[in-house]
C-alpha cells in the first residue's frame, strides 16, 4: 500500500494539480464532482422516468387517450340524440372531425383530467415520503426547493403527455371516423382544418395552464402526509368543492377566485373571436393559486426534516 509521503511526493499529486475536479476525484478516489446542469437534468430525466413509467400512470395516460376514441365511436354508431350543449358538440363532430378533440377537452375538463392530475400529483411527494425514499433523493446535491421544482415540473409534464394524447388521438380517429373538412365554429364562421388544428392546439394549452393551480394544490398536500392515497383524494376534493360552491348563489362572492371557475371558458376558443379578457382572467386565476399553494408548499419542504 502506498504511504501518505509517497501520495504527497509522488506523481499523483502533480496529474492531480493539472487535471480537473472531476479527473482529481476519480485519481484520489473520492466522489466525482459534477456539473450542477448535469445534475440537475439527470435528477429531471429520474423524475420524469418515475412518474411516466409507473403502471398506474401508464393506465391513466391510456384512459385519457382512450376517452375521444370512446366518444367519436359511439357518435358514429348512434348519431346525435339531440338536445343539450354536449349534445349540439357532438352533432357538429360528424360534420368535421376537428370538433372531436374539442368536445374531448369539454368532457374530460371538469372530471377526467383533474382525477389525473390529483393522483399524479398526490403521489409525487407522499409517496417518497411512505417509501422512505426522501433521504436519498437528498443525496443528490440539489437543493430541496429544486427538488419540489422538479416534482412540479414533472407532473406538469405528465400533465401535457395527457393532454397531447387527447390531442393526438381526437385527430386520428376524427379525421378517419368523419374527416377533415374544414370546421364550422359556434359562431358560424368556417375555417379551414389547418386553422382548426391550430385553433384546438391552442385550446389544449389552455387545459394545460388550467391545470397549473391543481397541481400547486397537489403538492402542498402532498408534503402533509406519508399517505399518497389521502393526499390523491384531498387533491380530488379541491376541484369538486370548488364547483359545489360556484353553483351556490350566496357565495358569488368568491367566485370569481375559485379554482375551477374559468375551466370550462376553453368553448371561448370554438367562435371567430375567442375572449380574450376571459382567457387571461382564468390565467390569473391559476396564477394566484400556483403563488398561493406554490408557497406553502415550498416553505413545508424546506422546513420539514425530511431527511430523517
Amino acid at each position: 500500500m502506498t504511504s501518505q509521503a509517497e501520495v504527497k511526493d509522488g506523481p499523483a499529486t502533480a496529474e492531480a494539480r493539472t487535471t480537473p475536479s472531476t479527473d482529481r476525484g476519480r485519481a484520489l478516489g473520492g466522489p466525482v464532482a459534477r456539473p450542477l446542469p448535469s445534475v440537475w437534468w439527470r435528477a429531471l430525466r429520474n423524475e420524469l422516468r418515475l412518474t411516466f413509467f409507473r403502471r398506474r400512470n401508464l393506465l391513466l395516460l391510456a384512459g385519457l387517450a382512450a376517452l375521444p376514441l370512446v366518444i367519436g365511436i359511439a357518435v358514429k354508431l348512434y348519431g346525435d340524440d339531440g338536445g343539450g350543449d354536449h349534445a349540439n358538440l357532438a352533432t357538429r363532430i360528424t360534420e368535421s372531425g376537428l370538433f372531436l378533440a374539442a368536445v374531448a377537452f369539454v368532457v374530460s375538463m371538469p372530471l377526467f383530467l383533474p382525477l389525473v392530475v390529483s393522483v399524479v400529483v398526490g403521489d409525487s411527494l407522499a409517496g417518497e415520503a411512505q417509501l422512505g425514499t426522501v433521504r436519498y433523493a437528498m443525496i443528490v446535491p440539489v437543493s430541496r426547493t429544486a427538488w419540489l421544482a422538479l416534482k412540479a415540473l414533472a407532473v406538469l409534464v405528465f400533465v401535457c403527455g395527457g393532454v397531447a394524447a387527447i390531442f393526438v388521438v381526437s385527430l386520428a380517429t376524427g379525421f378517419g371516423l368523419f374527416g377533415a373538412d374544414s370546421m364550422t365554429l359556434l359562431s358560424g364562421d368556417s375555417i379551414s382544418a389547418g386553422a382548426g388544428i391550430v385553433r384546438i392546439a391552442t385550446m389544449a394549452c389552455y387545459v394545460v395552464a388550467s391545470m397549473t393551480g391543481l397541481i400547486a394544490v397537489g403538492l402542498f398536500i402532498s408534503s402533509l402526509t406519508e399517505v399518497p392515497i389521502a393526499a390523491m383524494a384531498g387533491t380530488a376534493i379541491i376541484p369538486a368543492l370548488s364547483t359545489v360552491c360556484l353553483a351556490i348563489p350566496q357565495l358569488a362572492v368568491i367566485h370569481p377566485g375559485l379554482l375551477t371557475r374559468h375551466w370550462m371558458d376553453l368553448t371561448t376558443f370554438l367562435f371567430a373571436q375567442p375572449d380574450g379578457g376571459l382567457l387571461r382572467t382564468g390565467l390569473l386565476v391559476q396564477l394566484a393559486w400556483v403563488a398561493i399553494f406554490g408557497s406553502l408548499a415550498w416553505a413545508r419542504v424546506t422546513s420539514a426534516n425530511i431527511t430523517a
